[in-house]
């Protein structure tokens, strides 16, 4: 169960795309389609391209695939400082000064990630248009900036992260409008992170920064045909994010294979003072997590697969079944079933943790952003979308907002209980026990399921998934792209334990390598049936 499904679940217990298909292969720019770091860089170093170059076509894919033609709507705001920082770039390559594999390699981030800079910070909302800018970037932006990316621009996102409301539908801000699926564009892209899932899969970056509280990373690369790491918390910082709940928020790669998700990841990594959850990862950050890649990687491992996450679709279940066969080939050993049993047994606790954790942490961040009126407070913001009802709420309201405002401080007992209970079933209940009792390397299960239909009337059609456990628990999750259902990506996610990113990306990397699943979108306007 996603953070979707236990949020609708939650609350009820308490409580114009155009016809024909656009081959991407036809789009401007094809050059750049499925082009990966590594080569990106071979070709800045032979002198071919260069990081201007690339940022002068990603913007022209931009202009003529997400904003004109078939609009996926994935980029919210292109950086107009990217040139300058491109050719600032270029001419330390020309000195022959590399800052690493990122030099001058485009990356697009959510529009919930802080830059000091000329660009927004909005998370979708109206309220934060044109507010105050943020004092400095957020640390993994300026981790980013000083491995020498560039900042390409920002992307949509499901605005507030999707915790407005329970009926909302993924991908849809006020700022941003609606994101599509590159794959079908009447479908669904998934989860808060959609916009950087979107424009990963469509080629419209070299790698995104996605956010998840639960979900919001690997759904999106599911749905999207790519990528997704969810790190343990406090490998990568938060500061300077938009806050839902810091017990379980935390930033990760998106890209269109592992290797690029590595690479990216190990650029973010790093100790912060402003974060301190990060002092948990000296000693178990990498800063060159390529080379934990091994094709290798799944020979002995011991991978478990979570049964209780199957049985949505029979056309999943025969996707996962295949991994599993290719699993077992390369020389894995599979223990089936391994149940987490206490698998949806602390979805209540989790929605209270997160309403009181969103009330406390949003209020801190606006108050060390100094936004200014008309939000200071979530209090002030559930004011603004009242007022501006039309433009912020034509589909879905803010009962998640009203819910959290409602909600005391962090020293609550009843916040107490609900966040000791989530850890105390999502880890040593959960994922430790059930690793522990048969001696795993990873868990593995279907990430979700094809992307639904974008119903702006219903809200989202979720039908299963199983980011929830490791999402609570702050552990690690992959999600690698498993196959195509109807033409639509599934993913499979690996996860498990605490700091087990070196296992996973191992094992997540010999799967990919082995199968190879990830395919271009071909930017149909809905499904070829």
């Amino acid at each position: 169960m996603n953070r979707r499904q236990f949020l609708q679940a939650a609350a009820l217990a308490g409580l114009a795309v155009g016809s024909g298909a656009s081959a991407q292969a036809n789009a401007p720019t094809a050059e750049l389609e499925e082009v990966s770091i590594a080569e990106m860089q071979r070709r800045m170093q032979s002198g071919e391209w260069s990081a201007r170059w690339l940022v002068e076509r990603y913007i022209e894919r931009i202009e003529a695939i997400d904003r004109a033609g078939p609009r996926i709507n994935s980029v919210v705001e292109t950086n107009p400082d990217a040139l300058a920082i491109a050719d600032a770039l270029d001419r330390e390559r020309r000195a022959g000064h590399l800052r690493g594999p990122l030099h001058g390699i485009p990356i697009l981030i959510k529009d919930n990630i802080d830059t000091a800079d000329r660009m927004e910070t909005t998370a979708g909302s109206l309220a934060l248009v044109g507010a105050a800018k943020p004092s400095r970037d957020a640390f993994i932006v300026e981790r980013l900036r000083a491995a020498g990316a560039v900042i390409l621009g920002k992307t949509n996102l499901s605005e507030w992260a999707n915790f407005r409301s329970t009926r909302s539908t993924s991908g849809w801000s006020a700022r941003g409008g609606q994101t599509r699926n590159p794959y079908a564009l009447d479908r669904n892209p998934c989860g808060s992170s959609s916009g950087s899932g979107a424009a990963v899969a469509a080629n419209l970056c070299a790698a995104a920064v996605g956010t998840e509280t639960d979900g919001s990373i690997v759904c999106p690369s599911s749905t999207n045909g790519i990528v997704g790491i969810k790190p343990t918390l406090g490998l990568i910082s938060r500061s300077g994010i938009i806050p839902i709940a810091h017990s379980q928020d935390t930033a990760g790669p998106m890209a269109r294979t592992v290797t690029d998700a590595v690479i990216l990841l190990g650029a973010m990594v790093g100790m912060d003072a402003r974060d301190p959850t990060t002092r948990a990862a000296q000693g178990r950050a990498f800063s060159d997590y390529t080379r934990l890649l091994d094709p290798q990687g799944l020979r002995g491992a011991r991978v478990g697969v979570v049964r209780k996450f199957f049985g949505f679709n029979d056309a999943v279940d025969k996707l996962m079944n295949e991994a599993l066969d290719v699993m077992k080939r390369l020389g894995a050993v599979i223990v089936d079933p391994a149940e987490i049993a206490t698998a949806g047994k602390f979805d209540d606790s989790e929605l209270e943790v997160l309403l009181y954790e969103f009330k406390h942490d949003l209020n801190r961040y606006l108050a060390e952003r100094r936004v200014g009126p008309p939000v200071r407070t979530l209090a002030e913001l559930i004011e603004f979308n009242e007022r501006n009802r039309e433009r912020e709420m034509p589909y879905f309201g803010q009962e998640l907002f009203v819910r959290a405002q409602a909600k005391g401080t962090l020293a609550d007992p009843a916040y107490r209980r609900a966040l000791a209970k989530n850890h105390r079933l999502a880890r040593a209940l959960g994922i430790d026990a059930t690793m522990r009792r048969h001696r795993l390397d990873c868990l593995i299960a279907p990430t979700n399921g094809p992307a639904w239909t974008t119903d702006l009337v219903n809200g989202d059609h979720y039908t299963g998934g199983s980011s929830t456990p490791a999402a609570v628990a702050g552990y690690p999750s992959i999600s690698v792209p498993a196959g195509f259902v109807f033409g639509l990506p599934v993913g499979i996610s690996f996860f498990g334990t605490a700091w087990s990113e070196p296992k996973l990306i191992r094992i997540a990397y010999s799967f990919e390598q082995a199968t190879r699943h990830r395919r271009p979108p071909r930017l149909l306007a809905s499904l070829d049936l």
